[in-house]
């Protein structure tokens, strides 16, 4: 069973009389343990998709995930694969800026798996913030906080991590070494990762990658590891 199954995807947003396609009839699949990239010119569905993936966008078409056509969730099945099957990674980390890195992923685990504390420093020590466990976020570098939101993300053992333009609000080096740990997740976690990409050059640590253009996958291309 694929974790993802899309065919003949469209994605409409109507404002007023005025009508914007966005997705027009896309189609993909996603194996277990793939790293693909989704890359294109801004407007071409990229963040739509995941959008629309995640349970947020109705859509026309057919969604499948994880053997299940999306459409046939209810909003509580939806909410319960987000915190259980599906893990999120942003652009602007989205921690709480009161809370601490751990009590970040606390929150997260509480919402999904109720995980222990030694379960939370794990996935600390996986992306190399334990020693920071305690400090908020506000005292934290950009690329510190973008390891605590993936070790957020992981918290729940997710099957699919989905990756919107990770590395998009921080500078070359540490845009890197994000892209260093994402590649230790698919080959040594076997985590199966779907990311939003603004930089070609953030491709090669995949393992496939999408070119989309005007709401079509336009060429799919299988990488060398």
């Amino acid at each position: 069973m694929k974790p993802i199954q899309v065919n003949d995807l469209h994605k409409t947003y109507l404002q007023g009389r005025l009508s914007t396609k966005v997705l027009k009839g896309l189609s993909f699949s996603l194996d277990e343990g793939e790293f693909v990239s989704l890359v294109g010119p801004s407007g071409s569905g990229k963040t739509t998709l995941l959008h629309v993936l995640g349970g947020f966008e109705d859509y026309d078409g057919s969604v499948e995930l994880f053997g299940k056509e999306l459409k046939t969730y209810t909003e509580t099945e939806k909410a319960r694969m987000r915190a259980h099957d599906i893990g999120f990674v942003f652009q602007f980390y989205n921690l709480i800026p009161n809370l601490t890195a751990y009590e970040n992923i606390l929150l997260a685990s509480v919402l999904g798996k109720h995980k222990t504390k030694d379960d939370i420093m794990a996935v600390l020590a996986m992306v190399g913030m334990e020693a920071f466990a305690h400090y908020h976020p506000g005292r934290l570098s950009g690329g510190m906080q973008q390891r605590v939101a993936i070790a957020r993300c992981l918290i729940n053992e997710p099957r699919i991590i989905f990756a919107d333009e990770p590395t998009g609000n921080l500078d070359y080096k540490n845009g890197l070494a994000i892209m260093d740990l994402f590649k230790t997740l698919n080959i040594e976690h076997k985590k199966t990762i779907l990311m939003v990409s603004h930089n070609e050059e953030t491709t090669r640590y995949g393992t496939r990658v999408l070119h989309l253009l005007d709401g079509k996958v336009i060429k799919d291309e299988r990488l060398a590891i």
